[in-house]
């Protein structure tokens, strides 16, 4: 499973003089917390460029209201790529983890500006590539895996990311004497890895018994990270 990705951003695969450019054609747009920018099912073609903030990428699943959450995506990284060259409608919800700033490029001139920039479109090709297997691993992971592996393998992927680099995610809360904290509640851990919120309270209940990790507001405090490893991989202790 991964749900920050390992490819670099968009933009800053970009040449400067690529970067200025596609950043010309659009408009600067904020995002208050909680805000939808992209809504799944909406006919709108325009495409995202993520300045400042993070977001997480999630679709509907079978069970209603639930979701799933398939990525999170921070600054560089373009969003919106795929209704921007098809008619079909929006694939996914794309909401604001906290406030947020994009640049906001209507679809016609992404396109035309793609047609003009023959690396450009194959760094966009690459990155739908590599996000379209990333959701067929969630989903693949979704039916095959039990509750504690997918949440063991969410909170290792997470507390392995570098809380201390730049562009660190929001749900990371950087790292204590004693491990990485992971600032995400019960239910948006839930819909990371596509289950209840009482499922993930009994898995986090038995990871708290074995004292590999504690929990409080909000939070997750990752103690033992290979014991961690060892569960997402299906061994049990």
């Amino acid at each position: 499973m991964g749900l920050l990705g390992n490819e670099l951003a968009f933009a800053r695969a970009l040449t400067p003089q690529e970067r200025e450019s596609v950043m010309a054609l659009g408009s600067r747009k904020h995002y208050a917390a909680d805000a939808h920018l992209l809504t799944e099912g909406d006919r709108s073609s325009h495409v995202l460029i993520i300045i400042r903030g993070w977001v997480t990428v999630s679709v509907a699943t079978d069970r209603g209201a639930t979701r799933l959450i398939l990525g999170l995506r921070g600054p560089g990284e373009l969003l919106g790529e795929m209704a921007a060259l098809d008619p079909h409608p929006r694939s996914a919800t794309v909401r604001a983890l906290g406030p947020t700033e994009t640049q906001v490029i209507s679809g016609d001139a992404f396109r035309r500006f793609l047609a003009l920039h023959p690396r450009v479109s194959g760094l966009v090709i690459r990155q739908l590539t590599f996000r379209l297997r990333s959701a067929d691993q969630e989903r693949s992971a979704l039916a095959s895996l039990t509750v504690l592996q997918r949440l063991a393998g969410r909170l290792t992927e997470l507390s392995r990311a570098e809380p201390s680099g730049p562009y660190n995610p929001a749900v990371l809360g950087g790292a204590t004497h004693t491990g990485t904290v992971v600032q995400l509640a019960q239910d948006e851990l839930a819909a990371t890895i596509g289950a209840t919120r009482e499922a993930v309270a009994k898995a986090l209940k038995l990871l708290r018994t074995q004292h590999v990790v504690r929990t409080g507001n909000r939070m997750v405090e990752i103690l033992d990270p290979e014991l961690l490893a060892l569960l997402a991989d299906g061994h049990q202790e």
